[in-house]
């Protein structure tokens, strides 16, 4: 703990009066002797000047402890237990205060900390009736969040000034094929709650597209909307429709006060189309030529008096050029086809789950038991699931009518970029001409009958079939190919079915606010956006060559913690992790191995942090590597910086730690994840949002103020 001012002021003035008090001792004393008398005592006092010096400071020393001590636990205790009972009113729940100090202020301490029990008591008891009274209001939202999470189309709602306030799963994916960097920031430095859409979109683009629907309101249209294509910095190409958010008052019924952005991500279409007319124009510009030397040749054969040897050179004008033409259109047959499999809508889904639903089907229909192998919980399909256990069906079928099948076995299994899909029984052979006309027959199903036949289905998969005899096992099965999802999308999907967060994904208290036209200095620390980082190093030295291993960040917007909205990544430095680091942070030298090196991973994380304000625990060391790094990435880190020790010390001075866990412990804040990255960022994060009121309270409520506040701490002297 710090030496407190007022009590080297004290320490201060007892020793001068203690050399007052010495000096005035002597001079009684001295008044009392004859001339001889004080003579003998200077001289005898003389030789002994340096040992009176020691007693006095050692007085002075123990007087000092002794004040030390009292001045802690009665002058200080009143100060601790104020900022004790600070927390508590900040704390959304109590925790013990642990007080130090005199009898009377633990005393004081526990009945404080019972009054913010009953408080908490009473908080929750209103909390349930708000909870009770606000139910309808909370279903609705959950449907609407459950709404969202389930479209299949990318959907983001904005508030007037372009900051997100809504977006789906769908969007989340979308906004990532549209990042840089996919595999760092996985589009998280495009899209969050509070971010601007403008980071994606141009400002004029969407403004050109506002006032046009205002345009549209207007005039009287009920369901106004506006449509734009645009090119991303990516290189993609969007097609958006936008709708407004029109205010609930019917007074205000045309008031705009937000938009919906459903975007559609274009660039393949567009590219198949720019294909298709490519194929078109070549058919017709090699059909003409073609068609003129044709034209040239069955105008010479009408010659009567054209020699064999002509004819028979013009008649092969003739077949070439046929031939050539044939050889086009068939091209421009298979071309087109291709390009009617890719755009036929495909799902990923489980294989296991396929497998289920043709199981149930078959022995619905069939009356026949069917059994699973190799039942892969991580193999996913791009399948249309319906037209394929409509095949699997229909095969089964055929197979009971004319075979008399007793029971069927499924078997999935991965096969290089395929997979292989089993239809097996056990049974009489059949001839390779029966299974041929099944293939090439429209499936029937009793009365009921579809145009498809499973040869339509499988080129719909852009896959095969075929039928083989297992003669050793009396076995046999159709098999069928079929298209694997790609890694990325098959974790992709796995995020959207396993996504359990959906309330992260809005704030709607976010349609109140608006863009301030002051500075951001200026700005009250409840509005702003906040991006909470730590990083992971070799060492404490960044000036003498220690490396960043690992960055972690999440965002608080709004004063809430948004978890779903995080970055990490870890970082190779290029150089040997020291062994005396590794028991604190956990990474190791093969961890980081194949990683990107940071001047791939700091552009990424300086897009995830644009257009907010950091914050950090002890910033100063976090941005010191980030500082040592601007000129060889080229990034200049100039955004506000906010310290969660510097501003722990303004609101706690009477503190003795200021630690990340003592500060934690003090507003009772779970530690998960310690001395990683990402799990110091969330801890950080939840001590900032602890501290805003805090601040608020001693009348500091901007950004400016807060970071004039830190400056003048005594932790503010730290240099790296």
């Amino acid at each position: 703990m710090r030496m407190d001012r007022r009590l080297l002021m004290a320490i201060g003035v007892i020793g001068l009066a203690t050399v007052l008090w010495l000096l005035l001792t002597i001079g009684l004393i001295a008044s009392t002797l004859d001339s001889a008398q004080r003579s003998l005592v200077a001289e005898q006092l003389a030789s002994r000047l340096l040992l009176i010096g020691l007693t006095w400071v050692c007085g002075l020393v123990a007087i000092g402890a002794t004040l030390r001590w009292l001045f802690f636990r009665y002058a200080t205790a009143p100060a601790r237990l104020l900022e004790q009972t600070r927390v508590l009113l900040a704390a959304p729940k109590a925790a013990p205060m642990n007080h130090q100090g005199t009898k009377e202020t633990k005393a004081l301490a526990e009945a404080i900390f019972q009054l913010a029990s009953q408080r908490d008591i009473l908080r929750e008891d209103v909390a349930t009736q708000i909870n009770q009274a606000n139910l309808s209001v909370q279903q609705e939202k959950s449907r609407l969040a459950a709404l969202m999470a389930e479209l299949t189309q990318s959907v983001v709602v904005c508030n007037l000034d372009g900051r997100i306030i809504l977006y789906n799963s769908r969007a989340r994916l979308q906004f990532k094929a549209l990042s840089q960097s996919p595999s760092l920031a996985g589009g998280a430095e495009l899209v969050g709650i509070g971010r601007s859409i403008y980071a994606v979109f141009d400002r004029q683009l969407v403004a050109h597209a506002l006032e046009s629907i205002q345009q549209r309101i207007s005039r009287g249209a009920a369901s106004p909307s506006a449509q734009f294509v645009t090119t991303t910095q990516a290189g993609q190409l969007l097609r958006v429709q936008m709708a407004p958010v029109r205010n609930g008052d019917a007074a205000q019924a045309g008031e705009i006060n937000g938009f919906v952005l459903m975007l559609d991500n274009v660039t393949r279409a567009f590219e198949e189309e720019h294909l298709r007319d490519q194929l078109l124009h070549s058919l017709t510009e090699g059909s003409r030529s073609s068609l003129a030397n044709i034209q040239a040749a069955v105008d010479m054969l009408a010659y009567p008096d054209l020699e064999d040897v002509m004819r028979e050179r013009f008649l092969g004008v003739v077949r070439e050029e046929v031939s050539s033409m044939s050889g086009r259109i068939t091209e421009m047959t298979q071309s087109a086809t291709q390009g009617l499999k890719a755009r036929w809508p495909l799902e990923e889904m489980l294989g296991a789950d396929v497998l289920l639903a043709t199981q149930r089907r078959i022995e619905a229909r069939s009356k026949r038991t069917v059994t699973l192998e190799n039942l892969d919980p991580t193999l996913w399909l791009k399948v249309d699931s319906f037209s394929l256990t409509q095949a699997l069906d229909y095969l089964a079928l055929r197979l009971v009518d004319e075979f008399d099948i007793k029971f069927f076995r499924l078997r999935l299994q991965a096969n290089g970029a395929r997979a292989q899909l089993d239809l097996i029984w056990t049974g009489q052979a059949m001839s390779t001409e029966t299974v041929m006309s099944w293939e090439m027959d429209s499936m029937r199903f009793g009365a009921e009958s579809t145009p498809l036949t499973v040869r339509d289905v499988i080129e719909r998969h852009g896959g095969e079939m075929w039928f083989e005899r297992e003669r050793v096992r009396h076995e046999a099965f159709f098999r069928f190919l079929l298209p694997l999802v790609t890694v990325q999308e098959q974790l992709e999907s796995t995020q959207i079915l396993q996504n359990d967060s959906r309330p992260e994904y809005y704030d709607f208290d976010l349609f109140r606010t608006t863009d301030q036209s002051s500075a951001l200095d200026d700005r009250l620390l409840g509005e702003l956006i906040y991006t909470v980082f730590d990083t992971e190093t070799t060492g404490l030295n960044p000036a003498e060559g220690d490396q960043i291993i690992q960055i972690g960040a999440t965002r608080c917007v709004n004063g809430k913690l948004l978890k779903q909205e995080s970055f990490e990544q870890l970082v190779n430095p290029g150089r040997l992790i020291p062994a005396a680091g590794i028991p604190i942070h956990g990474i190791t030298q093969d961890m980081v191995r194949g990683k990107p090196g940071i001047s791939e991973v700091l552009p990424a994380f300086y897009a995830f942090a644009q257009d907010t304000v950091l914050v950090a625990h002890n910033a100063a060391f976090d941005m010191r590597f980030l500082q040592l790094l601007e000129a060889s990435t080229g990034l200049v880190f100039s955004h506000p910086v906010l310290d969660t020790l510097l501003l722990s010390a303004v609101v706690h001075p009477n503190q003795e730690g200021h630690s990340l866990e003592a500060i934690a412990e003090r507003f009772n804040i779970n530690v998960l994840g310690r001395h990683t990255a990402l799990g110091d960022a969330f801890v950080t994060a939840e001590v900032w949002l602890r501290l805003i009121p805090l601040l608020q309270a001693m009348g500091i409520t901007t950004l400016r103020q807060a970071r004039e506040a830190a400056q003048k701490t005594y932790y503010a002297r730290l240099k790296y």
